[in-house]
């Protein structure tokens, strides 16, 4: 195969089939390339391309084809497997194309087969600081199936998709049995050197207990000894998935090891089983964290006495618990970190943007907020805009950020870092 890809090289034919005028045609000059040598019989030709792609990772990335420098063509391709071959596969690139599924139409996220070729592909135009993570989800059956946007449907797809064997990078673990996802990061987005695990820190002692019944991890800095406090907090909502899954235990390690936060003690506490209870502005339940849990905290491990040194932090609905707990009692949070935060709720017949009403009329709360969110996130971006406008106003600490990504651990576990360095480790 010839490298770099020749100048205009014609566009790949795909596989026929129905309607394929619906997906959008390739536009990789990699895949041009390997398709004009295919068509003119060079022996190897196919092989030549997966040996570049395994040896450059995938997926492509290539210039924009608009001639925007702050662009990337990003291409995703996928394998054939003989053993197992393929009618569909869709790319499920976060965010990019959950926005269609929840508009009924997965069309558009359809990979096409290059003819001749073992070559599944799909091209997105994506900012050079786009971060995501992706699978690929491969059937057998009939194209009306492979597209199927229905909530059961759409959870089959996400216990089945499987990662890309051919990206270099760290997978993104998952839960619940479902595969681990691959992570796209351009050039130009945030680094995420604080989530990786390293081997030159020394490492705290992570341990499982239960509190009035609930499931908690607990993370305690390295050297942690309880009468050697008093130790900053720091309270993490789905910690199922933070602990686990996730090892948010090397996220403090680094910090604590690069002197970016103080000694400070890490409680996860799992909610994913109960989220429409606990996490849809619940004073009991905040009321529990702070009358109960952090009570707990202070006498078992030295740490929650301080509210200025407390901070809460949420993803999603969790981000929405994050706030309303430093509203409902800045007594014990005085600091929140909110990831994506689902401040549309509720969506019944009182009003929406409860938590941002709140703010704007009650009596200001001795309280900083750190709000991200993703420039993807279409259900979300505006109205988290308009909670940071409303703090603002009313003369709130509160440190905003928009990244460019979606509704995604791998886009939260580096703004989670990010987010507790920058409240606990304020001067």
């Amino acid at each position: 195969m010839t490298y770099p890809p020749r100048r205009n090289p014609p566009a790949p034919p795909v596989s026929a089939g129905p309607n394929r005028s619906e997906v959008p045609t390739v536009r990789s000059p990699l895949l041009r390339t390997l398709f004009e040598d295919v068509r003119e019989g060079k022996p190897d030709a196919e092989e030549a391309f997966w040996r570049y792609v395994s040896e450059t990772g995938a997926p492509l990335v290539e210039p924009d084809p608009e001639g925007e420098a702050d662009h990337r063509l990003v291409t995703f391709v996928r394998r054939e497997d003989p053993a197992r071959p393929a009618t569909h596969v869709l790319a499920l690139v976060h965010t990019v194309t959950d926005k269609d599924r929840h508009a009924g139409d997965l069309a558009p996220h359809l990979m096409e087969r290059v003819e001749g070729t073992g070559v599944w592909a799909i091209s997105h135009r994506l900012r050079t600081d786009h971060r995501a993570s992706y699978q690929f989800h491969a059937t057998c059956g009939t194209r009306e199936d492979a597209l199927r946007a229905d909530r059961p449907s759409w959870r089959r797809v996400l216990d089945q998709a499987e990662p890309d064997p051919l990206n270099t990078g760290a997978p993104l673990p998952s839960r619940d049995g479902r595969n681990p996802a691959s992570v796209l990061e351009l050039p130009e987005a945030p680094d995420q050197l604080r989530v990786r695990r390293r081997e030159d820190v020394d490492r705290g002692e992570s341990l499982d207990t239960e509190v009035d019944g609930r499931r908690i991890t607990v993370h305690l800095p390295p050297g942690h000894r309880p009468d050697a406090g008093p130790y900053a907090l720091a309270v993490l909502l789905d910690g199922e998935m933070w602990g686990p899954v996730l090892g948010v235990g090397d996220i403090f390690d680094n910090l604590h090891a690069d002197g970016e936060i103080p000694s400070t003690v890490a409680v996860l506490i799992d909610t994913m089983g109960r989220r429409m209870e606990d996490l849809a502005c619940s004073a009991p339940f905040v009321d529990w964290l702070a009358d109960t849990l952090l009570p707990w905290v202070e006498q078992e491990y030295g740490a929650g006495a301080d509210a200025a040194r407390t901070v809460v932090a949420g993803q999603s609905a969790g981000g929405l618990t994050a706030a309303f707990a430093a509203f409902q009692r800045p007594d014990r949070f005085g600091l929140a970190l909110s990831q994506s935060g689902s401040f549309w709720w509720p969506d019944d017949d009182r009003d929406g943007e409860w938590l941002t009403g709140r703010y704007a009329w009650a009596e200001r709360r001795p309280v900083t907020l750190h709000l991200e969110v993703g420039r993807q996130e279409w259900m979300l971006l505006e109205e988290n805009r308009r909670f940071r406008n409303i703090l603002r106003a009313r003369g709130y600490d509160v440190r905003y950020r928009e990244f460019n990504g979606g509704h995604d651990y791998a886009c939260w576990r580096g703004g989670l870092a990010d987010g507790l360095a920058g409240l606990l480790g304020r001067p």
